[in-house]
């Protein structure tokens, strides 16, 4: 199946917040960040709001042409980029009482955050009701042409075993897995470019 793929702008930063958050309420994590089931889709879309906003100034945000499935990629080669504007004050604007569980994430991913040049897939999501079409792998499958063709590493931290072993068939490997206070896993994954 061939999916065209675009990249996106400033302007759809909302909409790609709210297809992450749509795709990732099911998630494990999700019901520890937030448990409170009823807030849990508004605050994960709040708080992916930041970071896709920042993605859009700073990385690379793609989606099939209907919009069903996106991708958000930071580079990180060389200098890292600026931290977003006022995070703090608004990461507790979009995540009230659960504040410093996304606090918690934050300091995981940042303490197993590798250091070598290399492009990290944030977040890949797909419509619930599309999912296992091929999108997500569509959209890999773009933005690992060109890090083959610039010799260029990926990473990701999986959310899941069924995300783990989707990201192994595209030759990521997994490390040990980090958790959260509840035990819910993410296990830090790594990509070699493949040279063609």
């Amino acid at each position: 199946m061939s999916v065209a793929i675009g990249r996106l702008g400033l302007e759809d930063t909302a909409l790609v917040a709210g297809r992450i958050a749509q795709a990732f309420t099911a998630l494990e994590v999700t019901r520890w960040l937030v448990p409170d089931a009823s807030k849990r889709e508004a605050v994960l879309a709040g708080n992916f709001e930041i970071l896709v906003e920042h993605a859009m100034r700073h990385g690379l945000v793609y989606a099939s042409v209907d919009r069903a499935a996106v991708a958000v990629w930071f580079p990180s080669v060389g200098e890292p980029a600026p931290p977003p504007p006022d995070y703090d004050a608004r990461l507790a604007a979009a995540c009230g009482d659960w504040t410093d569980r996304f606090q918690h994430l934050d300091e995981l991913f940042a303490a197993n955050h590798p250091h070598p040049d290399h492009h990290h897939l944030a977040f890949l999501a797909v419509q619930p009701d599309r999912q296992g079409r091929g999108l997500g792998t569509a959209l890999l499958e773009h933005h690992h042409a060109w890090l083959d063709a610039n010799g260029m590493p990926g990473y990701l931290e999986a959310s899941s075993p069924r995300s783990r072993d989707l990201y192994a068939q595209h030759g990521y490997r997994a490390g040990e897995p980090f958790r959260v206070p509840d035990g819910t896993p993410f296990w830090p994954m790594w990509r070699e470019p493949v040279s063609r």
